[in-house]
């Protein structure tokens, strides 16, 4: 699954005139597909954006203008964004010019990190905006650990569960000791620079010498399967819980809550990352409790169309 911020499409023909915006990507912000940087939710994501948390949702269309300036367009025209989107993840050009009439307003700066430039236009810089305006849009800094960089991080794993998954070997969990109710965590994960993590305390299961060495339950882990749990009584607001394709038979799950983030497999285990951990990845066993939270939170779910 391609991130969307690496679709990446810039319009071939030259600025007319000073109000032209060159299309560098676009992101939907909708309840199944938001920017995980802006909030645990649909709702929190809108709010960052000061936007009314619409159920048809938005298009964020993010360029520059004439001299360089970055710009995040905010417009109504969901599928189009969408079309956009789809065909850049295949590799194929799609000149999206959103029509004025759909513009719902434009943001100085980009809430994400963009790794191209317009060509034939200054560096992307920040606009000079009137005093009392809105502050420009900036990504989150990618050196610190907060609620921010938790989430990109579970996005990290639903994008390359493979990965990921790999690092953790099964015989390493350790039994819950709280009965059946609660699935059992296992060993402690930290994130790197480049690639898959290693287990923490030992070396990459399935090197020489290597296994897992089961970690003591991390407290935050119980609280945010009691918290995802209690999603099952009472559903969150939107966005909160969603559900992607993973495999004929199996979904994967994005959950997120104050504090802490999960990113699941229904036909396998869960990862969950904390604010009180920084770059810490906890996985939880498939056990006997799990699939059924599992089962629960993807009925709940919104779903990509």
């Amino acid at each position: 699954m391609k991130d969307e911020e690496e679709a990446v499409a810039v319009a071939d023909d030259a600025v007319a005139d000073d109000d032209a915006l060159l299309v560098l990507t676009a992101v939907l912000l909708t309840p199944a597909r938001y920017p995980s940087v802006l909030g645990d939710d649909y709702v929190a994501a809108c709010d960052a954006l000061a936007l009314e948390p619409y159920e048809e949702g938005y298009g964020l269309v993010l360029g520059q203008d004439s001299a360089g300036a970055r710009w995040t367009v905010v417009v109504e025209d969901v599928s189009t964004v969408a079309v956009a989107i789809a065909a850049w993840d295949c590799g194929m050009e799609y000149d999206l010019s959103p029509d004025d009439r759909s513009v719902v307003c434009a943001l100085p700066g980009w809430p994400l990190a963009v790794a191209v430039a317009a060509p034939g236009v200054p560096a992307p810089h920040d606009p000079q905006t009137e005093e009392g305006g809105p502050a420009a849009l900036t990504p989150p800094d990618s050196r610190g650990w907060g609620p921010a960089q938790r989430r990109l991080g579970a996005d990290e794993i639903a994008g390359r569960w493979s990965d990921w998954r790999e690092q953790v070997d099964d015989a390493g969990f350790r039994p819950s000791g709280a009965g059946e109710d609660t699935p059992s965590t296992g060993t402690g994960i930290e994130t790197g620079s480049e690639g898959p993590p290693a287990v923490d305390g030992s070396p990459v299961p399935g090197e020489a010498g290597g296994g897992t060495a089961a970690l003591p339950r991390h407290p935050g882990v119980r609280r945010a399967l009691s918290e995802a749990l209690a999603y099952t009584r009472t559903p969150p607001p939107p966005g909160r819980i969603r559900s992607f394709f993973a495999s004929a038979d199996a979904r994967t799950l994005r959950v997120d809550g104050p504090g802490w983030s999960m990113v699941a497999r229904t036909d396998d285990i869960a990862f969950i990352l904390l604010d009180e951990a920084p770059g810490d990845i906890l996985p939880v066993g498939r056990g006997p409790a799990l699939p059924g939270l599992l089962k629960a939170l993807d009925e709940l779910a919104v779903r990509p169309a």
